[in-house]
């Protein structure tokens, strides 16, 4: 059991560091609290069902188109309603719900409330320590490092990540500098949805989908960024391994536990923040002038 736990407990974990990531780098830049987060990971989900089964393609081309389509709709979604608002915060949350919810109606109305089934991109299993895991598996956590890996560096190591930082540290001092703080914005929104957009295609052959997923991982999202610390991307990893990690110990050990373990995962988040109102990794912004 304790191998199984740890198999799916990094799996889980994996995809909500991918979306906490994502869900960090927009707010540390932009301010923006995007409550439509993971409906584009839903939508990304849904669009490979749509052409690898639907339509017949080849399900890493589904994969690759998916994820490019749903990164134009955020970054239009991020020019045309976000952005011009993005200094009115209780705005900015009305907006981004609501355009969860369209998002979940329209995947509502194109696809019905049944539930669908991805193909996998890797058939078959190996057994490690006794516990049979797919190949689906495997390959979702190896490309789930990959990808923090490869945003790591992005942000560490190019110019492009510089830009970023400095901006997430302060606009006002970063556009003195003469990097084009607007256009730093819609990049890092293009790079959140990105990262959102790839956690649904990992996920989408190893779940169900329906078109309200997209309301458990926001709840996680929020309870792990707030536990990490908001804007702090070491924070969002610590808290996708702490909370993803209670949830599988969860749903393993308590009975009916898969009904307690978004629960138990907040009450973790609660207590933390108790002790630590600024989370794990939390950092202070400077307030807006």
């Amino acid at each position: 059991m304790a191998a199984r736990i740890i198999i799916d407990g990094l799996i889980i974990s994996g995809g909500y560091a991918l979306l906490a990531v994502g869900f960090s780098l927009i707010f540390g830049v932009a301010r923006i609290i995007n409550l439509a987060h993971t409906a584009f990971y839903a939508l990304s989900a849904y669009l490979i069902f749509n052409f690898a089964t639907s339509l017949g393609l080849n399900i890493v081309l589904s994969i690759i188109v998916s994820i490019l389509i749903v990164i134009i709709i955020g970054v239009f979604s991020y020019k045309l309603v976000i952005d011009p608002v993005r200094q009115h915060e209780t705005t900015v949350f009305i907006i981004t719900i609501a355009l969860a919810i369209i998002i979940q109606e329209a995947l509502l109305m194109k696809y019905g409330g049944n539930l669908r089934l991805v193909p996998a991109v890797m058939s078959g299993y190996v057994m490690i320590l006794g516990v049979k895991v797919l190949y689906q598996q495997l390959l979702t956590f190896g490309v789930v490092l990959v990808i923090l890996l490869g945003t790591w560096l992005l942000l560490m190591k190019t110019r492009l990540g510089v830009a970023i930082r400095a901006t997430a540290q302060d606009r006002e001092v970063a556009n003195l500098m003469g990097i084009n703080v607007s256009r730093i914005g819609m990049i890092t929104m293009a790079i959140s949805v990105g990262l959102a957009a790839i956690a649904g295609a990992l996920v989408a052959p190893l779940f169900v989908l329906s078109p309200g997923m997209w309301m458990h991982p926001l709840v996680m999202v929020l309870a792990v960024v707030v536990l990490g610390g908001l804007g702090s991307i070491k924070g969002s990893l610590l808290g996708a391994l702490i909370l993803g990690f209670a949830e599988t110990l969860v749903v393993f050990l308590a009975p009916s536990g898969a009904f307690l373990k978004g629960s138990i995962a907040l009450t973790i988040m609660l207590i933390v923040i108790l002790v630590r109102p600024s989370g794990l990794f939390g950092v202070s912004f400077e307030e807006e002038r």
